[in-house]
């Protein structure tokens, strides 16, 4: 479907979000997605960073940790975007199913038919002033020759794998600077930590959260959380 002209039932597959007035987005992914992606980096880095026996490790241990929390990271970011791009086609067939079932059927079935596909609480505060205009812009709908993925898509999922991607370095970094073991996986754990916090602190604000302090404390608790669980297990 063509982004803005759906607009009411066109759903975000990250986000989840509707575009009700069917702007233009200006951004490729929006603060929340972008900052959710960061943090699953991180997340992802620091628990296989962690997995590695510091006590027994040399430098071929160190490397290959490194390697695979660069590698894990690489493959999950792929895996991560493709699945963007399938969440947005399945979407994106679904409202174009229930689009041409608007079409072809009267006006209250139409009507019932878009506050079904709307978020609960947007249907919640949508009259039938506002259901009546989604249905006769429907109505003036074209659907051949239109792709379900644009250009624009494309660069969203690649956008993703590479914040999947680049929030692994930093966590990686201290094992590339530093020649002791121990050293470095404490000044990783510390990276992640202090990552997690402004992460959380701009995840807060992003969602309108009073008090995003909290927001950045709870994602580095949740750091400091599964650092200890890795170690327990191991690491």
């Amino acid at each position: 479907m063509e982004q803005g002209v759906l607009g009411p039932l066109e759903a975000r597959s990250i986000s989840g979000r509707f575009n009700m007035a069917g702007e233009k987005r200006e951004q490729l992914l929006d603060p929340i997605d972008r900052i959710s992606e960061i943090l699953f980096g991180l997340i992802m880095a620091v628990t296989v960073v962690g997995s590695m026996s510091i006590a027994s490790a040399g430098h071929e241990q160190v490397h290959t940790a490194t390697i695979a929390a660069i590698g894990c990271n690489l493959a999950w970011g792929l895996v991560d975007a493709v699945m963007y791009l399938v969440g947005t086609v399945t979407e994106r067939t679904r409202n174009r199913v229930i689009a041409k079932q608007v079409i072809g059927t009267e006006v209250q079935t139409a009507h019932r038919l878009i506050t079904e596909a709307l978020p609960p609480h947007i249907a919640a505060i949508v009259g039938s002033d506002e259901v009546e205009g989604m249905r006769r812009r429907l109505l003036a709908l074209r659907f051949e020759g239109r792709s379900l993925l644009g250009p624009r898509d494309y660069a969203e999922a690649f956008g993703i794998f590479l914040l999947v991607v680049i929030a692994t370095f930093p966590v990686v970094l201290p094992f590339l600077l530093i020649g002791d073991p121990i050293r470095a996986m404490h000044a990783s754990r510390a990276v992640t930590v202090v990552m997690l916090f402004f992460a959380g602190f701009a995840l807060g604000r992003s969602a309108g959260h009073a008090k995003p302090l909290r927001t950045g404390l709870a994602m580095a608790v949740l750091g400091v959380a599964l650092i200890v669980v890795v170690m327990k297990l191991g690491g």
